[in-house]
């Protein structure tokens, strides 16, 4: 494989995990192709104060593609409770206690059953783990399990690059050959055209001259030239759009559609059966490499 080229796919895994704090913290992330960049992190309860900060350092090495953040704790404990007395409430449940016994002569002794069967006056909360505690930890593992998508990404990159640069070098071999034929094109339809005009005239004399020209306009509608030269010059575009190194999958994407307009046009004008084969033969390269930087990032 050519040195330069610097590609990258959408599919990949990292894993990375530590210990803190007596818990275990595990962070994967999974990626796949999507057209642009959509992430989604998923955390344990409470903890998304830090979603952010594992956001921006997931795209620190993902420019396309769908990812899947997890961030799993192990061996945390249980959100510890505590209970809180509303006073205000209980203030007016012993006032009001107060002013039956003294007005109407009603006792009401207040005792802990009576207390507890009032759930109005128990404040129960949850108290919240200390993310601040594990921050650095968390990141920690995202860096790490970051570090291993990108290598698993570069690699399966690497693949799709040398499967690339074959079926390009493949379509410019063809591409030379239709070069090749093209000045044939208006002798081939010159032979054809004599004939027809034979069958139709059916032994008359024939105007050579009339030939000629008509020859001329049909080899002028069946000139694949320019075509030809674009598709070379779209060939030379995505090989060096491979050397970037950048976000180029959609770019790539582009340049397999323009040269698939190209292939179908010099299919229809030129009505050679060599070149119909050789357009063939360009057309399935073509639709195996659309398939491959499908997953370009």
């Amino acid at each position: 494989m050519d040195n330069n080229i610097n590609v990258v796919s959408m599919t990949g895994y990292g894993r990375g995990e530590t210990e803190n704090g007596g818990i275990r913290i595990v962070t994967e992330i999974r990626t796949m192709n999507h057209r642009f960049l959509d992430m989604v992190i998923r955390l344990p309860h409470g903890w998304m104060s830090i979603e952010e900060s594992i956001r921006k350092r997931v795209q620190s090495v993902i420019r396309r593609g769908r990812a899947d953040v997890f961030v799993t704790i192990e061996g945390l404990l249980p959100p510890e409770r505590k209970v809180e007395v509303d006073w205000g409430l209980l203030e007016s449940f012993v006032q009001a206690g107060k002013i039956l016994n003294e007005k109407w002569g009603v006792k009401a002794d207040l005792t802990m059953a009576d207390l507890l069967n009032k759930p109005e006056l128990w404040l129960i909360e949850e108290v919240k783990p200390t993310v601040d505690a594990h921050h650095e930890a968390v990141l920690q593992t995202v860096e790490t399990a970051c570090q291993e998508l990108k290598r698993m990404r570069e690699q399966e990159g690497k693949l799709l690059g040398v499967d690339l640069l074959k079926r390009l070098d493949r379509l410019g071999k063809y591409v030379r050959e239709m070069k090749v034929l093209a000045p044939k094109v208006s002798e081939h339809i010159g032979k054809k055209l004599r004939k027809r005009l034979e069958e139709w005239l059916a032994g008359a004399d024939l105007d050579e001259e009339r030939i000629l020209t008509e020859t001329a306009v049909w080899a002028e509608k069946a000139d694949i030239t320019e075509e030809l030269t674009r598709l070379n010059s779209h060939i030379s575009q995505f090989h060096q759009t491979m050397e970037k190194g950048e976000s180029i999958g959609r770019k790539l994407d582009f340049l397999i559609q323009e040269m698939n307009r190209e292939v179908n046009t010099i299919g229809s004008k030129a009505n050679m059966q060599m070149i119909s084969t050789f357009v063939v033969e360009c057309k399935s390269e073509l639709e195996k490499m659309k398939e491959q930087v499908q997953n370009i990032e």
